[in-house]
């Protein structure tokens, strides 16, 4: 199945240019772009891998990880082949990178009614469009996320931000949270790493978080590559500048895939950047791939256990039904309620 791609440009000779991600691929005729699944046909750019599932499962909304969106709940999490970057330490390089490379792309065909309405059938608030890179597949995940939203279901995004300005503010009206991995605090990282630039995810945070987007931002701490003091203090800088209760997960890191040379993180690393956050002034820093560890949330105010888990299961949860501490009645920094049925904000 092939469809027509967003977000793009006409040139002379046949050529396009994609405005989908921050790469801005100029894509000859019969070419693909940095991503491998959107293809220049004539002049028409399109995307390979419209419906085209390559995952879909029912997780804790936890494991995104969110901790402050619709806590307790389950997201119907759907990916297709590809990605914009080529991460050396890619959990999902089966998917991500190496299956957009085969002929053809793998993935069963699914239509956003159809994603829907399994996602009600297995008891979920919310669709989170995760696993590979959901910018790469903008088409499907916005025409699943209008479809959605007049069932009442939340939309997620879980992203490395490598958007365009133009796919940032697209992806702000139909999203209600995302999680984005900021991976560390240089281009020189990012470049050599991950294949892609700095700016434009600092910009596609900021951007989803003014439109009203809920935000939890995630770090893979890397011992000898991001896990100075001073990359550490920049992200959790950033984050505070954009709103102190923004949730930042620091996240062990094991070697996989290309990046085999660094060890497992110390735990002691994650304390210390744990207690970086702190000082940076964020309310909520959470340490992941550490069982028993940095996973309650606590009352702002009162300091009182709001949230408790075990693992990505939720075994208390301590906020009432309008956002409020059971225990001292402060405002909950984050989002309780489903919402009812609504319209959805946007096709364009």
């Amino acid at each position: 199945m092939s469809f027509e791609g967003i977000l793009y440009d006409k040139l002379p000779d046949s050529t396009t240019r994609c405005r989908l991600c921050a790469h801005y691929c100029t894509i000859r005729d019969g070419k693909r772009g940095i991503c491998h699944v959107r293809e220049n046909r004539g002049g028409t750019l399109y995307s390979l891998v419209y419906g085209k599932l390559v995952a879909r499962n029912v997780d804790p909304i936890e494991k995104k990880p969110l901790y402050h969106f619709q806590p307790g709940s389950l997201a119907y999490s759907i990916a297709t082949a590809g990605c914009n970057m080529s991460c050396k330490h890619c959990q999902n390089y089966q998917i991500s990178l190496e299956a957009p490379r085969l002929d053809p792309i793998p993935g069963l065909d699914a239509t956003p009614k159809e994603v829907v309405a399994d996602a009600l059938r297995a008891g979920c608030s919310s669709i989170s469009y995760t696993y590979t890179e959901p910018t790469i597949f903008m088409e499907f995940a916005r025409d699943c996320a209008v479809e959605a939203a007049g069932q009442g279901l939340t939309n997620i995004f879980v992203t490395n931000g490598f958007m365009s300005p133009e796919s940032a503010a697209l992806a702000a009206q139909f999203l209600d949270a995302a999680n984005v991995d900021l991976k560390a605090a240089t281009d020189d990282h990012y470049r050599k790493v991950c294949g892609a630039r700095l700016q434009p995810v600092l910009d596609t945070i900021r951007t989803l978080h003014e439109a009203g987007v809920w935000i939890e931002v995630t770090t893979l701490v890397i011992p000898g590559y991001n896990d100075d003091d001073d990359s550490l203090r920049f992200i959790a800088s950033f984050i505070a500048s954009l709103d102190r209760a923004v949730p930042w997960h620091l996240s062990r890191f094991f070697p996989t895939y290309k990046l085999l040379d660094a060890p497992p993180t110390p735990v002691d690393t994650l304390e210390r950047a744990g207690r970086i956050g702190e000082e940076a002034g964020l309310k909520y820093v959470y340490l992941g791939n550490v069982p028993g560890m940095g996973d309650e949330t606590r009352c702002a105010h009162c300091q009182s256990v709001l949230i408790s888990r075990s693992g990505y299961r939720v075994k208390a949860l301590k906020v009432t039904g309008e956002g409020k501490c059971m225990t001292c009645g402060a405002q909950f920094d984050g989002r309780i309620r489903q919402p009812k049925a609504q319209s959805p904000k946007s096709k364009k």
